[in-house]
């Protein structure tokens, strides 16, 4: 695999029925609301059909990590609900499949995402903070998770007051600004070095 090339399979397992996780997941444009810490901003680029297919999204996303990703989403198939295929381009090019399944009153949640690291930070950086970069995917998708919950929690309440109660989700970090001053200046470091070999 080359060393800007990323493959991830993230498996989540939270309370509900498939339906009620679809409605979440596979509406790009509420993302920003539900999970704040990792998209920044979407806005429709294109309509797709009835069912969402060939609807094409401009995401603009972050970790914990100081950089940002700017890619595109386009949605090309959707199997009854229960699972959604996208591709990427842009600071990321690839798919991404997600895979939902009932377990009694839980519902499995399977996510694979295959890309290619395009932006030239990571396209550099990858062979020797690919590590770095994985922990940072790791890191989004655990803040993911913890919002899910906390939006199927919000859908789920019986009355105001039980919504309310619910907490916000969790925004963008602030609790790991040395680590990601020391990954900045050692990327710095590394663009100086890989730039004086050229």
């Amino acid at each position: 695999m080359p060393g800007n090339d990323y493959a991830f399979h993230t498996r989540w397992s939270v309370p509900g029925r498939v339906a009620e996780v679809a409605d979440v997941l596979f509406d790009p444009e509420d993302l920003v609301r539900w999970w704040p810490s990792v998209y920044m901003d979407v806005r429709r680029a294109a309509e797709g059909d009835e069912r969402g297919i060939g609807s094409a999204f401009d995401l603009y996303t972050k970790g914990w990590l100081p950089y940002t990703l700017r890619w595109r989403m386009r949605v090309v198939s959707h199997d009854q609900a229960t699972t959604s295929t996208f591709t990427a381009e842009g600071d990321l090019d690839g798919e991404g499949v997600w895979r939902l399944r009932q377990q009694g009153d839980r519902v499995e949640v399977d996510f694979d995402w295959r890309v290619r690291a395009d932006k030239p930070l990571l396209r550099l950086g990858s062979p020797v903070f690919k590590p770095v970069f994985s922990a940072n995917h790791n890191w989004a998708m655990a803040k993911g998770l913890r919002s899910l919950e906390l939006e199927l929690a919000r859908r789920a309440a019986a009355s105001a007051a039980e919504r309310e109660a619910v907490p916000p989700p969790p925004g963008r970090s602030a609790s790991t600004p040395l680590l990601a001053g020391l990954a900045a200046a050692a990327l710095l470091a590394f663009a100086v070095l890989r730039r004086r070999q050229t």
